[in-house]
């Protein structure tokens, strides 16, 4: 009985002994929680003219820190190992990154997208193979709706190692052309022709100038390239291409212009019953 005595007066010292700084810690938390929640207010209103979901991302980290931050000092408190508790939390966390190292690739990847930006809700992009419209970017993947209306969710570890076309970072886009022409044809005459053919069109743009030059020698036709500019805010490329297909070939008819296509010449031969085969 005595032995119990003296143990139960052992504990009862020691928790007296403890109360005070069990009281801070509790504390010392507690005020963790508050300043985390401060401190993602803070982070909010002096980012609002940042991303909202970097703005909401940020937020979060500094909270998270604070209330490790505050829980390292209140267990520090009540006599805890701390170092050892950081030691395991540093166990933890790289037994955990091995085993969602895909999950992490593609959080990293997807806050440096966040920060660096390259590209904005609703521009039209390329990436990883992909063509369509941008539609969301959060930290494990990026959206697009691709221009045959289909979704593509394309992992952030993809999308931040992958050159990126931003179709949409300027205003003003180049078309390409290619026309054949015969080789009877008078070259000066049918360059003449089709710039003014080209010009007269709504949507090309007068600068940057469009240009037309002679490519290349081909089996069957003089290959050539029209070069010509439009304001993607304005106009569609895929429409204006076609009216200047459509213009080429109207011009080409009303000036007797000839538009050769491949042609390939075969002779034929009947052997006789000396030659091999």
């Amino acid at each position: 009985m005595e032995v119990v005595l003296q143990q139960l007066t052992e504990l009862l010292i020691t928790a007296l002994d403890l109360a005070p700084r069990l009281v801070v810690a509790i504390v010392v938390f507690l005020a963790s929680l508050v300043l985390a929640w401060l401190a993602g207010r803070a982070v909010t209103r002096a980012a609002r003219n940042v991303d909202e979901e970097m703005t909401r991302l940020l937020s979060r980290l500094i909270g998270v820190a604070v209330i490790i931050v505050g829980t390292i000092i209140a267990l520090d408190q009540v006599d805890f190992d701390v170092t050892g508790f950081v030691a395991g939390l540093g166990l933890v966390g790289f037994t955990l990154g091995f085993a969602f190292q895909d999950i992490a690739k593609n959080f990293m990847a997807g806050i440096l997208l966040l920060i660096q930006q390259p590209f904005d809700i609703g521009d039209a992009i390329e990436v990883a193979g992909y063509q369509g419209t941008v539609t969301d970017v959060d930290i494990r993947a990026t959206t697009i709706k691709a221009w045959d209306g289909q979704q593509v969710i394309v992992p952030n570890a993809d999308v931040y190692t992958s050159p990126i076309i931003n179709y949409s970072k300027y205003p003003v886009r180049r078309i390409i052309l290619g026309v054949g022409l015969g080789y009877e044809e008078d070259l000066a005459r049918a360059l003449e022709v089709f710039m003014e053919a080209i010009r007269e069109i709504d949507d090309v743009l007068d600068d940057p100038a469009p240009a037309i030059y002679c490519k290349n020698l081909g089996s069957s036709a003089v290959e050539m390239e029209a070069y010509f500019w439009i304001d993607q805010t304005e106009s569609s490329l895929a429409i204006v291409k076609s009216k200047a297909v459509q213009a080429l070939k109207e011009v080409a008819v009303r000036e007797g212009i000839n538009l050769p296509y491949p042609i390939q010449t075969v002779r034929v031969r009947q052997l006789t019953d000396e030659e091999p085969l």
